[in-house]
């Protein structure tokens, strides 16, 4: 029996003060830029994923610093280069928004099978480039907490 992905997921924003934000590009699909973001597994809540995907994605952990959950979540349509990896004819998955405060950027280390590398950018310049429009939402509420605008 396949394992597949539960469509259920979290996405944390890291940033720091002044609003920058770490980025980084996927393995599997070069050019698409994106924060941490990952399915839950088993029995975990979207903020027990969100914890364990910055982890396994950065190696930060996110208890040391500012987490926050923003209680907001978006729905999306899985690409369809990705359905694969859930069961059939799920096409949809909620993700949970996150945010994770660092005082200043740190170097992190990649998990190399999930991201290629990673920028530290201004929050504006990270909603130009990040593919999905679930990061661009999570980045205008970022700049909404600040009372700023894209």
């Amino acid at each position: 029996m396949k394992n597949y992905k539960t469509p259920i997921s979290a996405l944390v924003l890291i940033y720091t003060a002044d609003l920058q934000v770490l980025i980084m590009e996927r393995a599997d699909k070069i050019g698409f830029w994106q924060s941490v973001t990952g399915s839950i597994e088993g029995s975990e809540t979207p903020r027990e994923a969100a914890i364990r995907e910055v982890l396994e994605e950065t190696s930060l952990d996110a208890n040391l610093y500012d987490f926050q959950d923003w209680h907001a979540s978006n729905v999306y349509e899985i690409y369809p280069h990705w359905r694969h990896r859930y069961a059939p004819n799920v096409t949809e998955n909620r993700e949970h928004l996150f945010g994770l405060q660092l005082p200043v950027p740190v170097p992190i280390q990649l998990a190399p099978n999930e991201h290629v590398q990673y920028e530290w950018v201004d929050w504006r310049e990270a909603a130009k480039r990040v593919f999905s429009w679930t990061n661009v939402d999570a980045l205008k509420r970022l700049g909404e907490k600040h009372q700023l605008s894209l």
